[in-house]
This record gives structure tokens, C-alpha cells and sequence, in this order.
């Protein structure tokens, strides 16, 4: 393994993990913010009583500084960069509607009468029929309801009549019925006499 001499020397050259702390906030990589975490536990480990607390304390603030310092530099470039993207985007959606408006100056619009419109045939929901062919069908529609209901109760006053006079049928059929088995039983009773005489 490395001597921890070498190591030193090593993060000496590179600047060790305190020199995230100096770099451009753009510039800084998860490594970079790991070196300032670290950085920052240590002092905040040498943050008691003895001799090296007004030290460690200075150092300790001056790094909070700069970290906040590179906070607000990243918060305000992309505050700068979404405020560039919204004033992009407003000033496409005028040149959009623009466009729309020199299309529509444009195009050639067909002179139309006073009982004609433009109707989009893609349209599922266009209008199929006119206001004249509705009031036809509507009429129509209330001259069968008219017949219907006409039939309806003639229907009606069929079917009593029909079934008034299936009653009578029904009553005079119960009446021969009741006649004539009193008959044959009168018949039987004189064959019985005949028979015993």
C-alpha cells in the first residue's frame, strides 16, 4: 500500500479535499461535494474546548461562507436560465400567433349568404341536416305519435268489446252446459224406472 506520506504529498499536488471549497460551483462533481463534507465534519469535530477552538471555529465559518457562496451561485444561474426560457417561450408563442393571424389574413375566405356557414366535414359532430329537414321529421314524428294514439285507444275499446262479449258467450255456454246435463240426468233416472218396471 501507499505510505500515508505519499498520500499527503499526493493530495498536496491535487490540493486535497479542501480545494473543492476554491472550485467554480459549475464545475463541481459528487466527489467534490463529498471532499466538502468531509471537510467541514473534521472542523466541526475540533469544535471544542482547548486551545484550538477560536481556530477551528474561524475556519468552520469561512468554509459555511464559501459553501453558501456557491449555493447562491447555482441558485441564481438557474433562476437566470429558467427566466431566459420562459421570456424564449412567451416570445415563440407570439410569433406562433402571429403566424396564425397572417395565415388566417391570408387564406381566402369563401363569401357566404345570409342562411349560408362553413362546416368542418372531419368534424364528427358537424350538423348533417338542415333546420328544414328537422322541422319535417319533427312534424312527422308528432303526426304518427297523433295516429298512434288514436289506434291505441281504439285497441282499447276493441279489446273490451271483445272480451264483454266473450263473457256472454261464456255465460250462455255455462247455461246450456248446466241444461243439458240436467237432461241426460233425467233421461238415466227414466231408463232406470223402465227398466225396473
Amino acid at each position: 500500500g501507499k505510505s500515508a506520506a505519499k498520500e499527503e504529498e499526493e493530495e498536496e499536488e491535487d490540493g486535497g479535499p479542501e480545494s473543492a471549497l476554491e472550485k467554480n460551483p459549475f464545475q463541481l462533481t459528487a466527489a467534490d461535494v463529498y471532499d466538502i463534507s468531509s471537510v467541514v465534519g473534521q472542523d466541526l469535530l475540533q469544535l471544542r474546548a482547548g486551545p484550538q477552538l477560536p481556530a477551528a471555529r474561524a475556519r468552520l465559518q469561512f468554509r459555511i461562507v464559501r459553501v453558501l457562496e456557491m449555493l447562491e451561485a447555482l441558485v441564481s444561474e438557474s433562476s437566470v436560465a429558467e427566466e431566459q426560457l420562459r421570456r424564449e417561450r412567451d416570445s415563440l408563442r407570439r410569433e406562433l400567433e402571429q403566424l396564425r393571424a397572417a395565415a388566417h389574413r391570408s387564406a381566402p375566405q369563401p363569401s357566404l349568404g345570409p342562411d349560408q356557414m362553413v362546416i368542418d366535414l372531419t368534424d364528427p359532430n358537424r350538423p348533417r341536416f338542415t333546420l328544414q329537414e328537422l322541422r319535417d321529421v319533427l312534424q312527422e314524428r308528432n303526426q304518427l305519435k297523433a295516429q298512434l294514439l288514436v289506434v291505441q285507444e281504439e285497441l282499447q275499446c276493441y279489446k273490451s268489446g271483445i272480451i264483454s262479449q266473450k263473457r256472454d258467450q261464456t255465460e250462455e255456454l255455462e247455461k246450456e252446459a248446466s241444461g243439458s246435463s240436467a237432461g241426460t240426468s233425467r233421461n238415466s233416472e227414466e231408463k232406470t224406472i223402465i227398466k225396473r218396471l
